[in-house]
């Protein structure tokens, strides 16, 4: 059975399949649960594969079967390949997928999914071992920063991470294998805030500034810059906020944030020192948030989620060792929706107290 899956790099028309294949897989184990997911609407995940493939193509695999089994699927069978001029050569079934970014010193797991039934016959493991990096020291390839910052990047340990659903046991064993162990819950919030009044307002002397008006003085962040220079300002601010907070910079996932739909601020004193940032969007997709002070977790939470109204819920995932965040989120009206994620890692690397990630494929 091993003998008839080959692994490869994706082709931009399989991302489809491989979207495909998350909802299969997702949909397999918690209608287990007495949770099946609601019919798929995959263009965000189609978004972020694209984004992932763009900036990580050597960690980005799939498992095909050339050999199609005749067991039907949820995902649909690749199209016969045919040659130029000539009948059909081979048939290819996209049946698994694998997805990892490294971001300088942090290698994290975003994605790895099999067909419920091509599971159990050690597609995800190989899968796994090919995206691994192959050296416990990761340097900061393709990461934009100063040279220093890379050479530092280079010089640290590497970590491995990853973010995984607790209800999927075997999959966790198999990370826990490589030391990348469950360390923290991360909960999803779910709602729209039912009680403005338990929302405190930013504290005197910092004010929320769009990233395109960033490079204005504090105090005149209103009025129009050129985008540019505001955008060059806003992002050498967010990557020291990212570095001193998650331990690295990944400036191209930014990019991808702001091009999927999510609208940005950078949060910082009347001096002009930026002290934190925070996303949200129309959609309800909610973060990252950084900050660099915890006492400002609710007040800049309060501005997030009513800055930008969304047009149903508000989704926002949280780390567990983020208490004043889920205090304040869940006093404002929000729940906990389904069952919490599993952060994991070889070793500590960002302080999580003080973030909250876009998702779970992407921190």
């Amino acid at each position: 059975m091993k003998d008839a899956v080959a692994y490869r790099a994706p082709r931009p028309d399989e991302l489809a399949e491989c979207a495909l294949i998350w909802h299969s897989a997702v949909d397999d184990y918690m209608r287990r649960l007495a949770r099946p997911l609601p019919p798929p609407y995959l263009d965000p995940l189609l978004e972020l594969l694209e984004h992932l493939l763009a900036t990580d193509p050597e960690r980005f695999m799939v498992a095909v079967r050339t050999s199609p089994r005749s067991t039907p699927s949820q995902a649909p069978s690749r199209a016969t390949r045919t040659a130029p001029d000539g009948p059909p050569t081979r048939s290819e079934r996209v049946v698994g997928f694998g997805i990892a970014v490294q971001r300088e010193h942090v290698w994290f797991l975003s994605q790895l999914y099999v067909l419920p039934e091509e599971q159990r016959r050690g597609i995800g493991h190989a899968l796994l071992t090919r995206i691994l990096p192959s050296t416990p020291l990761a340097s900061a390839v393709g990461m934009a920063g100063s040279e220093d910052a890379m050479a530092s990047a280079a010089d640290r340990p590497g970590v491995l991470a990853t973010c995984t659903d607790s209800a999927q046991p075997v999959s966790n064993g198999l990370y826990g294998r490589y030391g990348i162990v469950p360390r923290m819950p991360v909960f999803n919030l779910v709602g729209r805030p039912t009680d403005p009044s338990t929302l405190p307002a930013l504290p005197a002397g910092i004010e929320a500034v769009p990233f395109g008006a960033f490079d204005r003085p504090a105090g005149l962040a209103g009025r129009p810059v050129p985008s540019a220079s505001g955008s060059a300002s806003a992002s050498a601010a967010i990557d020291s906020i990212d570095r001193t907070v998650l331990g690295y910079a990944h400036p191209a996932d930014h990019t991808y944030l702001r091009f999927s739909g999510r609208s940005g601020f950078v949060y910082r004193t009347t001096g002009g020192e930026a002290v934190g940032y925070g996303y949200s969007s129309p959609a309800g997709r909610f973060g990252p948030v950084a900050l660099l002070d915890e006492t400002l977790t609710a007040a800049v939470l309060a501005h997030l989620l009513t800055a930008i109204e969304p047009r149903g819920a508000t989704s926002a995932w949280v780390p567990g060792a983020n208490d004043r965040a889920m205090v304040a989120m869940l006093r404002a009206g929000l729940r906990i929706e389904g069952f919490p994620a599993l952060l994991c890692w070889t070793r500590p690397f960002a302080a999580f107290e003080l973030y909250m990630p876009a998702g779970l494929s992407l921190l």
